[in-house]
């Protein structure tokens, strides 16, 4: 793969976040069409084409915040080890079933927040709500937090489009 690098004293891969989501089946075409779902054109991304470049724009800039990356990586290592009933207090009953269960909004949230602030929140419910894409075939947790990865950066998109169509 091309863009890991190799750690010289652990051999510790530190692989490009893109990446770890390929290892889950989250390709960054996927995240552009699940966004463009949801497209509503706004001034500046009047069209599609707009839109797709403008948002592919605002996921590059995300997928290399270490940050977002921290926060991804936390989430699908939460729904991996809730999977396997190893979170304290979550059966894996209660797991699949959710009851009660909102950390994995919250991390959603977290991340759009993160992203795009409150405008990014909005825009996470309206992803929730709707799963568009491959947000219904992910699980529980990486679901969301793939959720509140495109709605902030759509968010942005649909931010910086308008500030620049103002100029």
């Amino acid at each position: 793969m091309s863009g890991i690098k190799t750690s010289d004293e652990t051999g510790v891969q530190n692989l490009p976040l893109l990446a770890y989501l390929e290892r889950y089946g989250v390709y960054f075409d996927e995240l552009v069409d699940s966004a463009m779902e949801l497209f509503v054109p706004h001034p500046g991304v009047e069209t599609r084409e707009k839109a797709e470049k403008a948002l592919a724009r605002e996921l590059r800039d995300s997928l290399s915040d270490v940050n977002v990356a921290c926060l991804i990586v936390a989430c699908i290592r939460t729904e991996e080890e809730a999977a396997r009933g190893l979170v304290p207090g979550l059966t894996t009953e209660r797991f699949l079933g959710r009851p009660g269960l909102v950390a994995d909004e919250l991390l959603g949230m977290t991340l759009a927040s993160y992203i795009a602030g409150a405008r990014g929140v909005f825009e996470f419910i309206r992803f929730d709500q709707n799963k568009p894409g491959i947000l219904k075939k992910l699980g529980p947790i990486i679901n969301d937090a793939v959720g509140g990865l495109i709605a902030g950066c759509s968010s942005n998109m649909y931010t910086n489009a308008l500030r620049q169509s103002q100029r």
